[in-house]
């Protein structure tokens, strides 16, 4: 494989002299960068490259909520520094130049090769300066009709106070002064002269400032009317609101105008004392972040006095001001990448192929089984996890189903299911996870859904989160009671499950499904810690078994029969997790990782990480199975697990690592980890500099990508009926490290 030049703008992150890890915040960055230059590909038809930075900016949204505002939390206590060594001040400064020079990057992207694409493919984004005569009556019309009704101008007072501003929504601002404004009282508008007026002045050096809140999406995108040249035309409400704003201010002349979100906290926990009224508890949460602190203002640059006025009443500092260019928010436009009758401008869309292991037209009970059988998402279609609980809705013979519910779709068929389920007399407990961050108000919604149809619902665990992925059926057969386990990496979302690879696995084994009871009985009930036979739950016992595995396979390695680690996660930041990879790196085992995302790791170093590989896979789908393998001097172990290696997952987390024992699946999850390996055009692989270089052929080397070769392996697989284990195919020897 050879490695492509990458962009000046990309600079090593620096870190103290000896230091072991890099920053966790900096490197999460570096992934973003990573989903840009997807981006930026130019190979790419312009509603995906869209897509890839709306994602990154929906990303930078909740960084800044979440890890930015941790850092300021920890900046203004005075904590040690992190475990990379630097200082919270140093990597706030960091994350402040590496945001600006990501983001000044997209907005060029989009400013100068999207849009312009997307106009030539017929979906036009037309702003003001370029609106026609007949479109500029259309929009003034369409702002006195329907927008003026609904915006409410809102006045800062002289006292330094602002208005409640919500944390995520778009506003409009105006500097203001006396006098008659281009819309003079609405005249000839059916606008009411007073209405929506100052009752009062703010002095501002001679001016007052009023905000007004931008309706959300889908309302932010406005059609403009047809044409006979058969082109869509669209603009975003924001244009409109600012450029026809003078009607909300009568008697009053606009003199600047600008647009602007924030960012507030998100960053803290819910009361986790308040067991009798846990749900009002949450939802005080919810509440809360709209009043929290305030960590970031994006704004477009339009009034440097608008935005001065506004951070100096939000309490911002300069590197917590970020100019954008348009359009401001691309996270809540993500949906466009969608819009219909647009094929043409996106890549065609790919099948998701039914595991042919299970008969579409009977019941799955009889082929669990028989045998375990694995479902590679989004390659294999999502349906069978979704007949599973429909199945156990109406089957007779099901007594009882229980399941942990993270996060799951708006309109979510299992969901649907487990309300029938209740209301045919079957006995039905849901672990509802309230506390999954930003899926709280769903959560609080169909849980009680869940509820009123008589489902057992279970809100977590107070101090822990349930992130383990499991179902259990239990049904009544003639042979006696009979237990059907799901277990997965991902969560029960059908919208998902079409777009992040996961791996999930059905299972009737005894072992694992006296094991799933147990962990029900843990969570829901009064129950000691009881040791397991087959699975690893945090936060009890999984961190141990993993630095027990990396241990044994330090010590049965030898220069003649090396151990062997392969893991793909998508995140690596446990520090002891990284130390026991480093002994084990030391210590001669060749270790193949594959982390998506952040990863404190450094590889390469001499005499600590020079066995270690690490490469991090950014494609259509995203990557989000977590798959682990230990050699074992030939007694190999597979695991799957919901779990990355980060300390909140290992000890703060409910988590379910679990074994692969079949060994038709075992020898399917060798092939994966071995082709993600293998990739040299959407892998890249990261230096002990912190460098990430994309991969590509060498020369005579063929091009190998991974999500399209198990794409073609989905396709192969439904087109040949399940075949008894015995006929698969011994494999080869593991792949050699380059």
């Amino acid at each position: 494989m050879t490695k492509t030049d990458q962009p000046d703008e990309r600079e090593p992150d620096r870190q103290l002299p000896g230091g072991r890890f890099f920053s966790r915040d900096i490197s999460w960055i570096d992934f973003n960068a990573r989903v840009l230059e997807e981006g930026l590909r130019q190979d790419l038809p312009p509603l995906d490259r869209f897509r890839f930075l709306s994602i990154v900016s929906s990303n930078f949204d909740e960084f800044f909520m979440v890890r930015v505002a941790g850092l300021k939390r920890a900046r203004r206590a005075g904590t040690a520094a992190d475990p990379s060594g630097r200082s919270w001040e140093s990597q706030l400064k960091t994350v402040t130049e590496k945001v600006r020079v990501l983001m000044d990057r997209l907005y060029r992207c989009l400013e100068t090769e999207i849009i312009p694409a997307l106009a030539r493919g017929g979906l036009e984004l037309v702003r003001p300066g370029s609106y026609s005569p007949a479109q500029t009556d259309h929009l003034e019309s369409f702002f006195v009709r329907e927008l003026y009704t609904v915006l409410t101008p809102l006045r800062l007072t002289d006292a330094g106070e602002l208005p409640f501003i919500r944390n995520q929504s778009i506003y409009a601002v105006f500097l203001l002064s006396p006098g008659i404004g281009e819309a003079e009282a609405g005249a000839n508008t059916g606008v009411a002269a007073g209405t929506g007026a100052l009752s009062g002045e703010t002095p501002h050096q001679g001016h007052c400032i009023s905000i007004v809140k931008i309706p959300p999406a889908p309302d932010r995108i406005i059609r403009l009317p047809d044409e006979e040249d058969g082109r869509i035309r669209l603009t975003l409400a924001e244009d409109v609101v600012l450029t026809w704003g003078d009607y909300l201010f009568p008697g009053y002349t606009v003199k600047e105008r600008m647009i602007f979100k924030i960012n507030r906290d998100a960053d803290f926990s819910v009361d986790e004392q308040r067991d009798e009224d846990f749900i009002e508890a949450m939802e005080e949460v919810i509440q809360g972040r709209d009043h929290s602190r305030v960590v970031r203002m994006v704004f477009s640059a339009d009034s440097p006095r608008l935005r001065d006025e506004l951070s100096r009443r939000l309490d911002l500092e300069e590197g917590d001001l970020y100019e954008f260019r348009f359009p401001l928010d691309l996270g809540s436009l993500g949906d466009l990448a969608a819009f219909p009758g647009f094929d043409r401008l996106r890549l065609a869309p790919r099948e998701y192929y039914w595991n042919a292991a299970f008969a579409r037209d009977e019941p799955f009970w009889e082929r669990i089984s028989g045998g375990d059988v694995l479902l590679h998402l989004p390659y294999q279609s999502f349906e069978p996890v979704v007949r599973f609980f429909q199945d156990a809705a109406t089957d007779p013979q099901v007594i009882s189903i229980k399941t942990a519910l993270y996060r799951t779709s708006g309109d979510s068929p299992i969901i649907k299911a487990l309300e029938e389920a209740a209301l045919n007399g079957k006995h039905i407990t849901a672990v509802v996870e309230l506390k999954a961050r930003f899926d709280e108000e769903r959560n609080i919604s169909w849980a009680n859904r869940l509820e009123r149809a008589g489902v057992i619902v279970i809100y977590g665990l107070a101090h822990l989160k349930v992130h383990a992925k499991i179902s259990l059926v239990i049904r009544r057969e003639q042979g006696g009671i009979k237990r059907y386990v799901h277990l997965s990496t991902g969560n029960y979302n059908d919208k998902t499950a079409k777009q992040y690879e996961d791996i999930c696995l059905f299972t009737a084994r005894d072992d694992i499904a006296f094991d799933a009871g147990l962990l029900f009985n843990m969570i829901t009930g009064y129950s000691t810690i009881s040791a397991m036979r087959k699975l690893v739950i945090a936060p009890i016992a999984m961190k141990r078994r993993l630095i027990e595995l990396i241990g044994r396979e330090a010590n049965r390695s030898s220069p003649e029969n090396p151990g062997r680690i392969m893991a793909k996660m998508n995140a690596l930041a446990d520090t002891d997790i990284i130390d026991a990879l480093y002994q084990a790196s030391r210590a001669g085992v060749q270790i193949f990782l594959q982390v998506r995302g952040v990863c404190m790791l450094k590889p390469g170093l001499p005499d600590l990480s020079e066995n270690i590989r690490v490469v991090s896979i950014v494609d259509r789908y995203l990557e989000h199975s977590r798959i682990y393998y230990f050699a074992n001097a030939g007694t190999e172990e597979f695991y799957l697990s919901s779990a990355d290696w980060m300390p909140r997952n290992l000890e703060r987390r409910v988590e379910l690592m679990f074994p692969v024992q079949d060994e038709g699946l075992r020898e399917e999850l060798w092939d994966t980890l071995d082709a993600c390996f293998r990739d040299n055009c959407q892998a890249r692989i990261l230096g002990s500099d912190g460098i990430w270089t994309l991969l590509s052929p060498a020369a005579g080397e063929t091009a190998f990508r991974v999500q399209e070769y198990l794409l073609s392996r989905a396709r192969e697989k439904a087109e040949h009926p399940w075949a008894p284990k015995e006929e698969f195919i011994v494999r080869r020897g593991p792949p050699a490290r380059e």
